[in-house]
């Protein structure tokens, strides 16, 4: 598993869609993850410490969690299958850990909340991590490079590179201009 944060959230010029933009912690490979409104305003709000008056569902969520006794440990974006990205919230639950099966928006919301980490297989990296070039801001085509970025043998087959080409279109619609610019 490797350790992510959230860089940024985007949204799609051409058909408002929202995206979220996952780092690598100590590395420059990006995770574009596509997301509802709702929850994209919900990372937003905790993200820039935005007060609202009445808790929102991922508060909710989190209280209940806390009331129950248990405790956020992490979070991984464990899968990509079909074009779809799957996700599972690490709970620490009586001395044991449970995992929760959730959608990777859901579960950032949450993970905003608690202040835990951020995970990603490896896996889902191989297939849907981004590398951008450094002069244009462009992502850069992986396809050669699959083995060479950590991935070793799990080299993402002609099938998977098709069914991804509707998700590069779309990244390559989003202004990255800024991705290395860091945040104050």
């Amino acid at each position: 598993m490797i350790e992510m944060t959230i860089d940024s959230i985007r949204v799609s010029l051409m058909n408002y869609q929202r995206v979220v933009i996952l780092k690598e912690k100590i590395a420059d490979r990006y995770l574009p993850i596509w997301i509802g409104p709702a929850e994209a305003d919900a990372i937003a709000v905790k993200l820039q410490d935005v007060t609202v008056p009445r808790p929102l569902t991922h508060d909710l969520l989190r209280s209940v969690i806390d009331a129950l006794g248990a405790t956020i440990n992490s979070i991984i974006v464990s899968e990509l299958k079909n074009d779809t990205f799957y996700a599972k919230i690490v709970l620490n639950v009586d001395g044991g850990q449970m995992e929760v099966d959730s959608r990777p928006s859901d579960a950032l919301a949450l993970a905003v909340r608690a202040d835990v980490p951020i995970y990603a297989e490896e896996v889902v990296l191989d297939k849907a991590g981004i590398l951008l070039d450094k002069e244009t801001g462009k992502p850069i085509s992986q396809e050669g490079e699959m083995g060479e970025a950590g991935g070793g043998d799990k080299k993402v087959s002609e099938e998977e590179i098709k069914k991804m080409s509707a998700f590069y279109d779309f990244i390559n619609t989003l202004d990255l201009e800024d991705f290395d610019k860091h945040k104050s």
